[in-house]
């Protein structure tokens, strides 16, 4: 049987629909809710359709405030939602669109302090158990990164080998460990791994950044996919660094005037698009090994919308691997261009 197409997602804001929002952000004066925001999923899960795009990462404040430890009135709100979190988990799997979660980086799991790693620990809970109460399943994920090195890289390493051990079980089905840029390398999850069984995501970007070890991309990476459960796709996140000069500005204590200087990029950041000849790279390194692909390019749905041409005229060889092929290029070209018009537009 012929393996499904690979996917490629993006990210929580829908750049070519200004109008459509990720989540509630109203102030917690304003009674902000998850179904609300779930209102809002739904019309992103619309969008999403259209644009034939099968993975999309939700915000990870769908449900505003719900774990605030200071205001109660919303720590129900999960529950409340039962019947809008299933109606959405219907739809995307009726649309055959793959959902996760990225907790922000304010949950972390190997923290000396006991009080921070509870607080992440329920963050995770909470959005695990709106996973499941849309009933998805074992690839819709959280995924996050190590946490912070607090002076000791290999004592913080434990620290989150021993949360592990304590995590609620929606937690450790779906929780999923990311190497970062600057902390924790891709050796350090390895580790972790080993240590747990955690299933890995590779960052290609993240890769290039901090690889002290010198370890091989290929081998990295299949080891990382070889760590997901059988029967589950994994995924990998992929970006291109930003190189443009950037506008520094400062303000002079003296005089209060303020001056703008040109700095050179840092690598770790992204870029607004992502570089196809980099991605056509990456992919053919990876032949023979499936994965989903995440966008985690500054432009969102505008770039994968972009990307997509791009493979189909300089590598219609991995643009197949994605389902794409030739006779989709005028359909996809013309998606583009009208896509980055309506952005223009603001939406309209």
């Amino acid at each position: 049987m012929e393996a499904a197409p690979l996917r490629i997602g993006f990210p929580v804001k829908v750049m070519a629909r200004p109008d459509l929002k990720s989540n509630d952000t109203r102030r917690w004066s304003n009674g902000p809710h998850l179904r609300t925001s779930l209102e809002y999923l739904d019309a992103i899960l619309d969008h999403l359709a259209k644009h034939r795009i099968s993975m999309y990462r939700m915000s990870s404040d769908l449900a505003p405030y719900a774990t605030h430890p200071d205001m109660p009135q919303f720590h129900g709100m999960v529950a409340e939602s039962a019947a809008e979190l299933a109606a959405i988990g219907r739809k995307a799997r009726d649309l055959d669109i793959r959902l996760s979660f990225h907790p922000s980086q304010f949950v972390v799991l190997n923290s000396p302090d006991p009080d921070l790693v509870a607080k992440s620990v329920w963050d995770l809970t909470s959005q695990a158990e709106m996973l499941d109460a849309m009933g998805l399943g074992p690839e819709a994920v959280l995924v996050i990164h190590v946490g912070g090195t607090y002076g000791d890289r290999a004592a913080s390493n434990a620290r989150w080998v021993e949360t592990w051990a304590t995590l609620p079980e929606p937690v450790r089905r779906r929780l999923v460990l990311e190497h970062d840029d600057i902390r924790f390398s891709a050796s350090d999850t390895l580790w972790i791994h080993e240590h747990t069984g955690v299933p890995l995501i590779f960052d290609h970007q993240h890769f290039w950044c901090l690889n002290p070890d010198g370890l091989d991309m290929k081998e990295t990476l299949s080891r990382m996919l070889a760590t997901w459960p059988a029967g589950v796709r994994p995924k990998v996140h992929f970006s291109s660094p930003r190189t443009e000069l950037r506008e520094l500005k400062r303000k002079d204590p003296k005089t209060r005037k303020v001056t703008t200087s040109l700095v050179a990029p840092v690598w770790t950041g992204h870029a607004d698009f992502c570089h196809p000849f980099e991605f056509i790279g990456f992919m053919r390194l990876a032949e023979g090994l499936t994965f989903d692909v995440m966008l985690e390019a500054k432009a969102k749905d505008l770039a994968l919308i972009r990307l997509r041409p791009d493979l189909l005229r300089y590598a219609p060889d991995v643009a197949a691997r994605f389902g794409l092929h030739a006779a989709d290029t005028p359909a996809l070209a013309a998606e583009e261009a009208g896509v980055l018009e309506t952005a223009d537009d603001g939406g309209a």
